[in-house]
């Protein structure tokens, strides 16, 4: 009997990854999702922002684009990114919802973080009601900040909190806590509080991935060289300049009850096309 031979095409090219299927992207949330410190320009107080990134990610890979809106705003608690962005974000009629707030919440040292999360199951079900997809995002383990280290329990709580709410209206989840690059300092501004650019770009890759899409970097995860140690006295200098210039104004403007989103308003409040933020 004659051996049966399988040919192997050498001319064969691979299946190209399937579309998004969203047409409209709308993103609300803090200063996370507006963008801070992803400068468009040096120095400029008008950010880009992971959200931003991901839009343009889907808008390459989309025929026809999609229309997108940016309705966050730094400072914000969780209240008010669901009582005011919401309504607008839903007014827009997207297919696509990214809710990510509660951290500027989970800073402050009373907060009832099992209310929060029923607050944002009950954003998450209207959302889904309307037919729309919802992505989430958990919080950032701040394990290395000696300050921040301090809200790590209730950051947890609330992450287990975030993938419950994803299992039970099937929503996607933005994973920071498990992302390896995000714990290294080089990809934070000097505020210690938001990202630089590269980090809002790799977590561009990591929201693609998490909606079930290919990154275009399959290595955004993987973490920098060691730096060799900075010497105590080094990092005491470092510290007490953050101090002054970051922590203590933030603290003030608890105190007396302002916000550095007081006055601001969303950079894309309308769905559109890729393009210059409109504001």
């Amino acid at each position: 009997m004659d051996a049966v031979t399988t040919e192997h095409p050498t001319d064969a090219t691979p299946t190209p990854p399937p579309a998004p299927r969203w047409r409209r992207y709308v993103a609300i949330g803090d200063s996370f999702t507006e963008g801070l410190w992803d400068r468009e320009t040096p120095g400029s107080d008008a950010c880009r922002g992971w959200a931003d990134r991901l839009a343009e990610h889907l808008d390459a890979r989309t025929p026809g684009g999609v229309e997108y809106a940016n309705l966050a705003v730094r400072g914000r608690l969780l209240g008010p990114i669901l009582t005011d962005q919401l309504p607008a974000a839903l007014d827009l009629q997207p297919d696509l919802v990214s809710i990510v707030g509660g951290g500027n919440d989970i800073l402050r040292p009373g907060v009832d973080v099992d209310r929060l999360a029923a607050r944002l199951e009950n954003a998450v079900a209207r959302v889904r009601e309307t037919g729309a997809d919802v992505l989430l995002a958990t919080g950032v383990d701040a394990d290395g900040s000696a300050l921040l280290r301090l809200t790590r329990p209730r950051v947890a709580t609330f992450n287990a909190h975030v993938w419950s709410i994803a299992r039970r209206h099937r929503a996607h989840v933005l994973d920071q806590w498990g992302m390896r690059f995000i714990k290294d300092w080089r990809f934070w501004d000097v505020d210690r509080l938001h990202l630089t650019s590269e980090g809002h770009r790799r977590v561009a890759e990591a929201a693609l991935e998490a909606l079930g899409l290919e990154p275009t970097d399959v290595a955004w995860d993987v973490p920098l060289d060691a730096l060799t140690p900075e010497a105590w006295s080094v990092r005491a200098r470092e510290n007490a300049v953050w101090m002054r210039q970051h922590a203590l104004p933030w603290v003030q403007r608890r105190l007396t009850g302002r916000s550095s989103g007081d006055g601001r308003t969303p950079k894309r409040p309308t769905a559109g096309p890729l393009g210059p933020n409109p504001r």
